[in-house]
């Protein structure tokens, strides 16, 4: 069981390693385009999310997120926010997570702000955890086949794309989006 742990535990380490590069851009010019990107390829690939986007207040999108986990796991990334075709600040995605998990993954999500009331919430508090404060619906196949552009309600749509690496996971977790000064 020991051998078993530190094979996995070296198997995280080398993931996360070989994956982050990617995760952290270097200079707000490499988030702007990495974003920019992320951002196309979803609305491109997601007729739903390219609807969403035309009626959305703001944007979040945080291109790539590196998560590993062994019982105890977290998350990362490094983000934009996005509002009237503009940089509107620089935002962290930070998850802590305990429970049953294994392996690491790389993946992005953007968070669609829907109103104004989104929009200042995230300006004016100091950390947003994801369940406090506006409503926030995860978009996946399901929700998508009974949502459209017209029936939306809510304050912000959250689509997760992009997912590479493997992990297993039955666990707790949250997750905490910060405005950074400097990314």
């Amino acid at each position: 069981m020991k051998n078993l742990r530190i094979a996995l535990l070296a198997f995280m380490v080398g993931a996360l390693t070989t994956m982050s590069g990617a995760a952290f851009a270097k200079t707000p010019a490499d988030l702007n385009k990495d974003a920019d990107e992320a951002l196309h390829m979803l609305t491109k690939n997601n007729p739903l999310a390219a609807d969403i986007s035309k009626k959305a207040e703001a944007v979040l999108i945080f291109p790539n997120i590196v998560k590993a986990g062994l019982i105890f796991g977290g998350a990362y990334g490094e983000g934009v926010l996005e509002q009237d075709s503009t940089i509107d600040g620089y935002y962290n995605s930070i998850t802590a997570s305990f429970g049953w998990q294994a392996g690491a993954q790389s993946y992005g999500y953007v968070v669609f702000l829907m109103n104004d009331k989104a929009v200042k919430y995230i300006h004016e508090t100091h950390g947003w955890e994801i369940g406090v404060g506006p409503t926030v619906v995860v978009v996946n196949e399901g929700v998508a086949k009974n949502l459209s552009s017209s029936t939306l309600k809510d304050d912000a749509y959250a689509f997760i794309f992009d997912q590479q690496g493997l992990m297993a996971s039955l666990s707790i977790e949250g997750t905490k989006i910060s405005h950074i000064k400097n990314p």
